[in-house]
C-alpha cells in the first residue's frame, strides 16, 4: 500500500483572513504531496507568497512559505492509496506543473459557492477543489458533493500525523 498527503495550512493574509471568517475554519489552504516532508508538493495558490493576486497551479517551496510565514501552522494528513492511484495522481500533478499557467485560482468561483451553487471554469479551482477533483479522478472517494463544494476541512479522510 502507498501513501500520499495532504496538508493543511493556516496561511496569514487579508485573503486568506477573510476566507477563514466565511468557512469558520482554521487552515484553509491545502497542498498534497507524495511525501510527509512535502519534499515534492502541489497546490493552487499563490504563486510568489508576498503577491496573493498572482495565484495559480504552483509546486510549493516549503522553504519560501516558511520565510515568508514563519508563523503558519501545518496539519499533515496521510492517505493510503493503491500504486496505481499514486502513479496516477504524481503523473497528473507533474503534468499540471509543466502547464501550470494555464491553472489559475478560481476567483468568479468564490461568488457562486457563497450561495450553494456549483461552479467550474475550465482550469479554475481554489487549493481544496482541485485536489477534491484530483482524487476523485483517481478513485478516492471524498464526499457525494461536486469538487468546487469541497473546502479544506472536508478533505479529512486519512490518518493526521501530526501538527505544527
Amino acid at each position: 500500500m502507498a501513501h500520499i498527503f495532504i496538508a493543511f495550512v493556516d496561511t496569514p493574509g487579508l485573503f486568506a483572513t477573510m476566507i477563514r471568517k466565511y468557512l469558520k475554519q482554521k487552515y484553509i489552504h491545502v497542498v498534497i504531496s507524495m511525501d510527509v516532508k512535502l519534499e515534492e508538493a502541489y497546490s493552487v495558490g499563490r504563486r510568489n507568497p508576498f503577491i496573493p493576486v498572482l495565484a495559480g497551479f504552483e509546486r510549493e517551496d516549503k522553504n519560501k512559505i516558511y520565510k515568508a510565514f514563519p508563523e503558519a501552522e501545518y496539519m499533515i494528513c496521510k492517505i493510503k492509496v493503491n500504486e496505481k492511484q499514486k502513479e496516477q495522481i504524481l503523473s497528473k500533478l507533474r503534468n499540471d506543473y509543466e502547464n501550470r499557467y494555464k491553472y489559475h485560482y478560481a476567483v468568479a468561483g468564490l461568488i457562486p459557492l457563497v450561495f450553494g451553487k456549483a461552479f467550474y471554469q475550465k482550469n479554475h479551482f481554489t487549493c481544496s477543489s482541485y485536489i477534491a477533483k484530483l482524487l476523485a479522478d483517481t478513485g478516492i472517494y471524498i464526499a457525494d458533493k461536486h469538487f468546487s463544494f469541497i473546502f479544506s476541512a472536508l478533505v479529512v479522510i486519512g490518518n493526521w500525523l501530526y501538527r505544527t
